[in-house]
C-alpha cells in the first residue's frame, strides 16, 4: 500500500474559500481561468499521493449553486487531431468527452467557444456537430493588436468582436483540453464586455502548478517542469511577488513573462484596475497547503520525473519528441538526484527478458520482451513474451494468478480459445503476428471466466492493478498500450520497438 502525502478535505476547504473571496472581490461576478485538467489530473495524482485526480470537480459541485461554466477549443488542435496522450483520444473528443462527465457530475457546460477560428473545415464540422446535440457554441477569432497593442485589444475590433456568451452565476469557470486553448482571451473578452455592460466583473486563475508556497527546487515543481518539458516552462521566482511582496513565490516563465501584458490589459478592461501586482496573487493555488507529508510527496515526485523521462525517450524513438526534450528531461532528473534505475521495476523487466533470451522465449518476431509490475503489496512481478503470447500478457496473467493465490502449473485460458483467437488471426485475417495481445488476453480471460472459477477470481483481481508501476522493454504495440490504459497503471518502456516491422496494427 503507498503511504498519503496530501490530504483532499484540507485542500477543498482552503481552495474554496479563496475563490469565494475572490467572487466578493470583485462585486460577485469572477472569470475563473481553470488551468491543467479540471477532471481526471492523474499528474497531481502521481506527484501527490492520496490527491484525487477529480477533486477539482469535487470543488465545483460544492459550488454548484454559484457556478457555470464556459468550455474553450483552439481550432488549429481540432484540425490537426491532436490528441491527448493519457486517454488516447483527440482534443475535440476529450471535449464532448468533458461535457458528459461534466453532465454526469450533475454539471453543465453553458458554451462551448471554438477559438481562433478561421473556418477551419474539421472545426466547423465540430461546431455543427454540437449544435446539432442542443449545445451552445460561439466562434471567437484572433485577438487583432494582441498583444503589444492594448487600446486595440480592448475596443470594438478587438474583444468587442467576440459575441458575447451570456453567464446568470457569479462564477464562471472557464476551462478547455490541454494548453493554448485560448480560456484566458474567452475570460478577458467576457470581462470586456461585461464592464461595457455596467458589471464590474474580475479573473483570477485557478493553478495547481507549479505550487507557489513550497520551494523552487522542490521535486514536485520539477515535477511540473518535467511534465512540461516539451514546451520549455521553466520555474522561476516570481519577480512581481518579491518586489510588491518582499516574499519569494514560485511561478513559471511564461505566467511571468505575460504578465505585464496581460496587467496592463485587465487594467483597461477593468474599471478600476486589476488589483493584482503579480501573476502569483492572479493564482487561486492553494494545493501546497493540502501536502501533509513532505517526504511522500518528495518521492512521488521523483518517481513522475522518472516516467517522464522514459516518456520522451519513447516519444523522440516513434518522432513525437525533440532531442532537447529529453535531454531536458534527463537533466531535470539528474538535478533531483534520481536515475531510470532508481524505479523499482526497471532491473527486473530487463532481467525478466534476458532470462527469455536464454530460453529461446522469442515472440513471432524474434525479439526478446520483458516486462515487470509492482503489486500493491509491493511484491515484484515479471512476464516475457513467448509464440502464445506478448509480455504485457504474461505479466498480467502471471500478476492475478499470484493475487488470487492460484498455482504457478493451473491455466486460466484453455488452450482451444487461445488456440480459436490464432487461427482466427492466422487464417482468417491474415495477420503476420498471432500471439496475443493484452487486450485479446483480457477478451480471452472474460471467456474464461464463464465456465472455469480460478479464471473469474484471477479477473477479479485486474481492479486492484490500478496506480501499479509497470515497466516494458519495449514500446508496447496498440492492444497492450490500450489495455494497460484500461487497467490504469503507471507505465513506462525502455525506447525500444518490438518488431522490426514499420506498421504495427
Amino acid at each position: 500500500m503507498y503511504n498519503v502525502g496530501f490530504d483532499n478535505g484540507k485542500y477543498l476547504s482552503e481552495q474554496s474559500e479563496e475563490i469565494l473571496k475572490r467572487i466578493e472581490r470583485f462585486g460577485n461576478k469572477l472569470y475563473l481561468e481553470f488551468g491543467g485538467k479540471i477532471l481526471y489530473d492523474y499528474h497531481a495524482a502521481r506527484v501527490l499521493p492520496g490527491f484525487d485526480p477529480n477533486v477539482k470537480m469535487r470543488l465545483l459541485k460544492g459550488l454548484k449553486e454559484k457556478a457555470s461554466m464556459i468550455l474553450c477549443i483552439y481550432a488549429g488542435d481540432i484540425e490537426r487531431k491532436k490528441m491527448r496522450a493519457d486517454f488516447g483520444i483527440t482534443y475535440d473528443s476529450d471535449a464532448m468527452k468533458l461535457i458528459d462527465d461534466v453532465r454526469d457530475w450533475g454539471l453543465e457546460i453553458s458554451a462551448v467557444v471554438i477559438t481562433r477560428y478561421e473556418g477551419q473545415p474539421s472545426a466547423s464540422q465540430f461546431k455543427k456537430k454540437l449544435e446539432r446535440r442542443g449545445v451552445n457554441v460561439y466562434t471567437h477569432g484572433f485577438t487583432k493588436g494582441y498583444p503589444t497593442n492594448v487600446d486595440l485589444i480592448a475596443s470594438e475590433e478587438g474583444y468587442g468582436a467576440n459575441p458575447y456568451i451570456e453567464t446568470n452565476k457569479p462564477l464562471v469557470v472557464v476551462t478547455g483540453p490541454g494548453p493554448n486553448s485560448g480560456k484566458l482571451a474567452t475570460c478577458l473578452s467576457q470581462i470586456y464586455h461585461e464592464h461595457k455592460r455596467g458589471i464590474h466583473a474580475g479573473y483570477a486563475k485557478f493553478e495547481t502548478f507549479p505550487i507557489w508556497s513550497i520551494p523552487l527546487k522542490h521535486p514536485v515543481n520539477v515535477a511540473y517542469e518535467a511534465a512540461t518539458a516539451d514546451l520549455n516552462d521553466v520555474n522561476l521566482i516570481d519577480p512581481f511577488h518579491l518586489e510588491a511582496y518582499n516574499e519569494k513565490a514560485v511561478n513559471y516563465n511564461r505566467d511571468i513573462q505575460a504578465f505585464p501584458v496581460l496587467k496592463r490589459i485587465l487594467d483597461r478592461v477593468m474599471e478600476g484596475g486589476s488589483c493584482y501586482a503579480s501573476p502569483t496573487e492572479m493564482g487561486v493555488n492553494r494545493a501546497g497547503f493540502g501536502i501533509v507529508d513532505d517526504e511522500v510527496v518528495r518521492e512521488a515526485a521523483k518517481q513522475e520525473i522518472i516516467r517522464r523521462y522514459f516518456q520522451y525517450k519513447c516519444e523522440y524513438a516513434i518522432g513525437y519528441a525533440t532531442k532537447s526534450t529529453v535531454e531536458r528531461a534527463e537533466l531535470l532528473m539528474k538535478e533531483v538526484g534520481s536515475s531510470p534505475e532508481d524505479r523499482t521495476v526497471v532491473a527486473p523487466t530487463r532481467e525478466a527478458a534476458f532470462e527469455a533470451e536464454k530460453s529461446e522465449g522469442k515472440g513471432d518476431n524474434g525479439f526478446y520482451c520483458g516486462a515487470a509490475i509492482e503489486l500493491p503489496d509491493g511484491r515484484i512481478v515479471t512476464g516475457k513474451n513467448s509464440p502464445l503470447m506478448h509480455s504485457a500478457s504474461s505479466l498480467i496473467m502471471n500478476a492475478i494468478k499470484i493475487m488470487a493465490d492460484i498455482p504457478d502449473k493451473l491455466h486460466l485460458l484453455p488452450p482451444n480459445i487461445i488456440e480459436s483467437i490464432s487461427e482466427l488471426k492466422r487464417e482468417i485475417v491474415s495477420q503476420k503476428s498471432v500471439s496475443l495481445s493484452l487486450d485479446e488476453t483480457l477478451i480471452a480471460l472474460s471467456i474464461s471466466a464463464t465456465s472455469n472459477p480460478a479464471a473469474q477470481c484471477a479477473m477479479e483481481q485486474l481492479k486492484y492493478l490500478r496506480g501499479c508501476d509497470v515497466h516494458m522493454t519495449h514500446i508496447p504495440t496498440p492492444g497492450d498500450q490500450s489495455g494497460l490504459r484500461r487497467l490504469g497503471v503507471r507505465m513506462t518502456s525502455d525506447p525500444q520497438f518490438a518488431s522490426k516491422s514499420l506498421f504495427v496494427s
